[in-house]
């Protein structure tokens, strides 16, 4: 006996698309990282720095939902590479801001306009369709 697969809504075909587009992303997010020498959560993390605004690093913790030990390492490796550097918060001296060196500035950049790139199965839709695209997902994540 032939079994059926459930026929699937448009809601769950769109959800389903979307997943299969962002998992293949995986290894160009991968490749593009490590070509900067970063681990994914380096990446991240210097992604969320502002470049005008020293971060608490609980601030940080919270955006990459992790806890303060794993941000310590995190940090840890980005300041032995001269990216980043450990301020007292001028608010609360006990607490630790993060601010971008001239050479975390500039690999930001790099890592944010590499990251912006859209893959190629974007890039191969009109301009037309990109612009529907993206005005359905700015709708969907605005509901």
């Amino acid at each position: 006996m032939a079994t059926h697969a459930a026929k699937r809504d448009a809601g769950q075909e769109a959800w389903a698309l979307l997943g299969a587009l962002t998992l293949g992303q995986r290894n160009r997010f991968m490749a593009a990282v490590a070509e900067f020498d970063l681990s994914p959560m380096q990446a991240h993390a210097l992604k969320m720095l502002d470049p005008e605004h020293p971060l608490p690093m609980s601030d940080l913790a919270g955006q990459l939902r992790c806890d303060a030990s794993n941000v310590t390492g995190i940090v840890d490796r980005l300041e032995n590479r001269g990216l980043v550097e450990r301020r007292p918060d001028p608010a609360d001296r006990r607490v630790k801001a993060l601010a971008l060196t001239t050479e975390g500035l500039a690999l930001r950049k790099l890592v944010v306009d590499r990251l912006a790139e859209p893959p190629e199965a974007i890039k191969r839709l009109s301009a037309e369709d990109q612009r529907t695209l993206r005005d359905i997902l700015t709708r969907a994540l605005d509901a």
